[in-house]
């Protein structure tokens, strides 16, 4: 059973700074591509980052060069650095998984992504 689990959400000024944090299940490491989705109020959930098996990443343009994907197999832990953060960055962020994707597709495949965390709230003040 995959189990995912976020923690690391809060409330921050613009241009402050989280890290977010995933827990995984062990197995997930070896044949999974991870990554993270964001879901603001009215909004279709939108890729973020993701990361492959072999630690290559991919990230949507608009979070490029100010968010971060990492994973740390030894604690079994997904983590999504977020830094310059804007007020459009508010969202619902969730932590997911699918063997099925490369980075590249999984981005894009919200709707199809099996597992999923659930959830943690970012908001960014002006």
């Amino acid at each position: 059973q995959v189990q995912l689990v976020e923690s690391g959400g809060g409330s921050v000024q613009a241009g402050g700074t989280l890290t977010l944090s995933c827990a995984a299940s062990e197995y997930i490491y070896s044949s999974y591509c991870m990554g993270w989705f964001r879901q603001a109020p009215g909004k279709e959930r939108e890729g973020v980052a993701a990361i492959d098996t072999d630690g290559s990443t991919t990230y949507a343009d608009s979070v490029k060069g100010r968010f971060t994907v990492s994973k740390d197999n030894a604690k079994n832990t997904l983590y999504l650095q977020l830094n310059s953060l804007k007020p459009e960055d508010t969202a619902m962020y969730y932590c997911a998984a699918d063997r099925d994707y490369s980075r590249y597709a999984f981005i894009r495949s919200a709707r199809k992504i099996s597992y999923w965390g659930q959830g943690t709230q970012v908001t960014v003040s002006s």
